[in-house]
């Protein structure tokens, strides 16, 4: 073939690059006319986003936007920081043709021809939907690593000095004042553990939108200063000063008042963990705006701005060091917000930054004077002497169970012990029990049978059947109902919750 029959160099580039762009099917590459109607449309185009090139040329681009987007002008505004600046970038939601959205990555050129003026606009889009989500999956990864290990750091902190303190009462058998000591140190620490399991399932439970509050009126000054009060030995503990400021007359929210406790004992603990030795902490309780808000200041380590946006994430936590001597899993502020928006309120936080100290702000609906009937202030009433009653325990593990035994026994009742469901089914007819105190995990028929079996028997009509459980969750306090349980209890069971139940 001769040189002079040949295509020139240019027209065979031009041809090259129109069918490159056109069959791209990874990038969306298409023009826009100055005015941002969409002039060209190539396969990845319609790959991406689902239109065929008849159904979108001729159309303005705003149809790939939300409607929130479109009600913010943005893509008039993408156009004109690509004229202004020569370029736009941006990443964000982006609709297809079904309606589906997806995460987009877009860069948008403007056009000049030969005498500088706009021909219109390149625009280029990526599908960034599969990144994303592997980028999502990393960081939950990581996430759920770094929880894992606080956690066993959480968990092995208490079980520490439990272990020490047993070795050592072993060595003095006979010294009260060591197994006094010994005694403080494990009922200290199997608190902490509790508090720990507890704090796991509350938030299960509330992510999951299964916690109910129930509304009353609740005074907003008498709650604080239960809360106060209860925090009062851990900020003496760090010499940390609490400042109430409150006004003479009632603040009446229509709240869930152990909710509410909970919210500002989240907010409060935290003030304390993180503010130094000898710092100050403030309470101020006002009502405005048909609001009642309740801040709590502190003077302590602060918070970075981008940590802000984060603090209520679950298992999120400031930076205490290493040694995380005042503990705790991170999802204590989770919990705090989620209960905040069920009793119809907010809670925000702020921070002037590192060394500057904290500010959490509580905000409840008021109840106005001709909605409020008595307010529940939290106070106790009474326990009544208990009659003496028989207590049957049927339990596998021979430490929880003889424990369990020993303290229904020094509460002043008879007890007996069984390991197995089935020789609770011979027993308990011949002598029944005011009280059966029945695990759950039981080998070869579990407590759920056991617990049926059980109320079949005519001579045990007037047992009450309480399920003592490691299993705490929604689905097995709805199974454990089903059974024929009366009462829950989640081991560890402590004194106060039998004497409860026995004097019952």
């Amino acid at each position: 073939m001769s040189s002079d029959s040949a295509p020139g160099p240019g027209s065979i580039s031009d041809e090259m690059f129109r069918l490159l762009v056109e069959n791209v099917r990874d990038y969306a590459i298409f023009m826009l006319d100055p005015n941002g109607i969409v002039a060209s449309w190539n396969a990845g185009a319609q790959h991406i986003k689902g239109y065929t090139r008849e159904e979108i040329v001729g159309r303005h681009f705003s149809t790939f936007y939300t409607p929130d987007a479109i009600a913010r002008r943005w893509p008039q505004h993408e156009l004109a920081v690509a004229r202004e600046e020569g370029r736009f970038e941006d990443e964000g939601l982006r609709l297809r043709k079904d309606g589906s959205t997806f995460w987009a990555n877009v860069v948008i050129t403007p056009i000049y021809d030969e005498k500088r003026e706009l021909r219109g606009f390149a625009k280029i889009t990526r599908d960034l939907t599969i990144r994303r989500k592997v980028e999502e999956l990393q960081r939950t990864e990581r996430q759920v690593s770094e929880f894992l290990g606080m956690l066993a750091h959480e968990l092995r902190n208490p079980l520490a000095p439990i272990r020490s303190a047993l070795d050592i009462a072993e060595r003095k058998p006979d010294d009260l004042q060591t197994a006094a000591w010994a005694r403080a140190i494990i009922d200290r620490q199997a608190e902490h553990l509790s508090r720990l399991v507890d704090d796991l399932l509350e938030v299960s439970r509330i992510t999951r939108g299964k916690v109910t509050v129930r509304r009353q009126p609740t005074d907003v000054g008498t709650t604080i200063a239960h809360v106060v009060d209860a925090f009062s030995p851990a900020a003496a503990q760090h010499r940390h000063t609490i400042a109430v400021n409150a006004p003479d007359t009632p603040l009446t929210v229509a709240a869930d008042p152990m909710r509410v406790a909970q919210v500002l004992s989240n907010v409060l603990g935290n003030a304390i963990k993180y503010t130094p030795d000898g710092g100050q902490i403030t309470v101020d309780a006002k009502a405005f705006d048909e609001m009642v808000s309740i801040a709590v200041s502190d003077t302590g380590i602060g918070m970075a701005a981008d940590l802000i946006p984060r603090v209520f994430d679950l298992f999120v936590q400031g930076d205490r060091g290493l040694d995380r001597r005042e503990g705790g899993l991170g999802v204590g502020l989770t919990v705090a917000r989620r209960l905040a928006e069920l009793l119809g309120g907010t809670l925000t936080a702020t921070s002037a930054g590192p060394g500057l100290g904290s500010r959490f702000m509580l905000e409840l609906p008021m109840l106005h004077s001709s909605e409020i009937g008595p307010a529940v202030s939290g106070t106790k009433t009474e326990g009544r002497p208990a009659r003496r009653k028989r207590v049957l325990i049927i339990d596998d593990n021979a430490d929880v169970a003889d424990s369990l035994a020993a303290l229904v026994g020094i509460l002043g009742h008879d007890v007996s012990v069984l390991r197995d469901g089935r020789d609770a089914l011979r027993v308990a007819p011949a002598a029944p029990p005011d009280i059966v105190l029945l695990d759950i995990g039981l080998p070869g028929m579990d407590g759920y049978e056991v617990a049926r079996r059980l109320r079949g028997f005519p001579e045990l009509a007037r047992t009450r059947i309480v399920a003592c459980t490691g299993y705490g969750r929604d689905d097995d306090v709805r199974k454990i109902r089903e059974a024929g349980f009366e009462r829950h209890f989640t081991k560890p069971v402590g004194a106060a919750q039998l004497e409860t139940l026995l004097a019952d």
